[in-house]
Order: structure tokens, then C-alpha cells, then sequence
């Protein structure tokens, strides 16, 4: 008997807690986190009108599987989600289940779903449930005991540490134009910003903004982020379209480099997407090589004449 999910209008903390250990079996049966940061912090500060939610249940009652699919941005025509199912209950089509809550949530608008890692399993669940594969995110890993360049300024900009309760605003404004053409990082709200500064990894230190020595303009930044594994990571790096062509991009990940390596870490890890040729040269001439992919798959809106 096919098992249909259940939409949940607002996680308990049962519901929640019962999520987060679903979500650690199925990272430590597959060697790979199944769901994002920002689906994560969804989960453990779940609220009204972040989007919708859906859990399976297996026969005998245990909730087996879990997915989600965010709300539309104005600045995105699509619906991002995620899902993950307990590793002791797969192929029984619970999977399939969440992809079509998922696909009927999404309603008029397409739905992409990431599938980290790129596993075989999740290829084939996408495939049978209507998805492409039209995007990769490569995981890049390079060794901090090797050399490191330094980091150069101009004298027009001056380098220092992101403040808490200060920067915020001008944080998101750069941000926002730097990831224009990224919804999902490009779409940050204080919402995003401030869950974030409540983790326990957050490190203002290891938050470098380069600001126009004159006007005190934001130019650009990099955020890292220390790993509980100590793996450091070039976790976003973003420039002003305006204060491009200043090779601000380099000098600012080196400047995080070299704050990695001084907290001691061997390791630095970053995201960039396959199709960004311009920073994968970057990363690559700073000693970083591909490690992983992740993939993201897209279906089409429902038709009225669709099921």
C-alpha cells in the first residue's frame, strides 16, 4: 500500500527532535549530510509561514521521511525543498511520497530539490518523480599547511571584522546585490542573518568586510565558518558589482585563509557552483581542487490539465 505524506502546519519540539535524529541516521548510513544548513536551522527553529512541511509515516507508525519546500520569493519563481528518508525504511516509496507532496505544495510554480552528494538512490528517486538534473555545486578542499599568499589591499580599502549589531543592514544590501542572479543566497533577509549569528559557530573575527577607505562604503566580504570536524570554510565571499575588477574576491579569501590557518586548522573547505568558471579559476589557482558534488533537480509547475 502506497503511503501518501502528511502536511504539518508547525513542527512540536517532539516532531522536531524526531527529524533531527532521522536526519543524523541517514548522514552517518550515507557518509553525507542529507539536508542543507538552511534546512536544518528550518527545522530547529521551525515557525509560521516559512513555507510548508511534510513528514511519512511507516507502517507501523514511526515517521520514516521528511521534506520541505520553502516559500515563494519575490526575487524567485521557484520553490526550493529538500528530503530525507530514514535509511531503515527505504525502497517502500516513501520517497516518492514526499516528492509528490512536494510537486503539489509547489502548485503552479516549479519545485528543485537538492540531492547532496549526487547519490545514485536520489538520482533515480528524482528521476522516477518527474525531476532533471540541471545544476551541480562542487565542494572544494584544499590543505592549509601548504603556502599561502598573502592577502593585498589597495590603499583605497581598508580590511576589518564584521560588527554585531551594526553591519547587518549594509551586510544584506551588499549581499543582495553581489547574489542577485543566486536566490538562495541572494534572498538572505534578517531573518537568515540573525539565526546565523545565534549558532555557536559564529565567529565575528572571521568575518572580514572590506569597506572604501574614503566614503566607508561596504566593498565586499568574507564570512568563514569553523566546522565541529575542524574543517575550516570559505562559507561566502561576495563583492559589490560595483567594486568588481578591484581583485577584491582574491584578497578577501586569502585574508580568511590566513585567519583559518591562525586558528590552527589543516583543512578549508568551499561551495562554488560547476558552472561559475570565473571562481573555480580563482579557487583553483589558490590550491583548491574538487572534492564532492552536490546536485539540484528541477520539475516542471502542474499543468491544469496535469494530475
Amino acid at each position: 500500500m502506497t503511503r501518501d505524506a502528511e502536511e504539518v502546519t508547525h513542527l512540536t519540539s517532539g516532531q522536531v527532535s524526531t527529524i533531527l535524529d532521522l536526519v543524523a541516521a541517514a548522514a552517518d548510513a550515507d557518509g553525507i549530510a542529507p539536508l542543507s544548513e538552511h534546512g536544518m536551522l528550518r527545522i530547529r527553529h521551525s515557525a509560521p509561514g516559512q513555507g510548508n512541511d511534510f513528514i511519512v509515516t511507516a507502517a507501523d507508525g514511526t515517521m520514516a521521511g521528511y521534506a520541505y519546500v520553502d516559500p515563494r520569493s519575490p526575487e524567485d519563481q521557484e520553490r526550493a525543498s529538500e528530503l530525507v528518508v530514514h535509511p531503515g525504511f527505504r525502497r517502500n516509496g516513501l520517497g516518492a511520497a514526499l516528492a509528490r507532496a512536494l510537486v503539489a505544495a509547489a502548485g503552479q510554480q516549479p519545485v528543485r530539490v537538492w540531492a547532496h552528494g549526487d547519490l545514485p538512490a536520489a538520482a533515480a528517486l528524482a528521476s522516477s518523480a518527474g525531476f532533471e538534473r540541471f545544476r551541480a555545486l562542487w565542494q572544494l578542499h584544499r590543505s592549509l599547511t601548504d603556502p599561502l599568499p598573502e592577502a593585498e589591499f589597495g590603499p583605497d580599502v581598508r580590511l576589518r571584522t564584521f560588527r554585531t549589531g551594526h553591519d547587518e543592514q549594509d551586510w544584506l544590501r551588499v549581499n543582495g546585490k553581489a547574489f542577485a542572479k543566486h536566490p538562495e543566497q541572494g534572498g538572505w533577509t534578517s531573518r537568515d542573518l540573525e539565526l546565523r549569528e545565534r549558532e555557536p559557530w559564529f565567529d565575528p573575527d572571521g568575518f572580514f568586510i572590506a569597506e572604501d577607505t574614503g566614503s566607508g562604503a561596504m566593498l565586499g566580504f568574507h564570512w568563514t565558518k569553523i566546522h565541529p570536524d575542524g574543517v575550516g570554510e570559505v562559507y561566502v565571499v561576495g563583492i559589490d558589482p560595483d567594486a568588481q575588477g578591484r581583485g577584491l574576491g582574491r584578497s578577501l579569501t586569502l585574508a580568511g585563509l590566513h585567519y583559518l590557518r591562525q586558528r590552527g586548522l589543516r583543512e578549508v573547505m568551499l561551495y562554488a557552483d560547476e558552472d561559475n568558471t570565473a571562481a573555480i579559476g580563482m579557487y583553483r589557482k589558490l590550491g583548491f581542487t574538487p572534492w564532492r558534488t552536490d546536485a539540484m533537480y528541477r520539475r516542471p509547475a502542474e499543468t491544469s490539465s496535469g494530475r
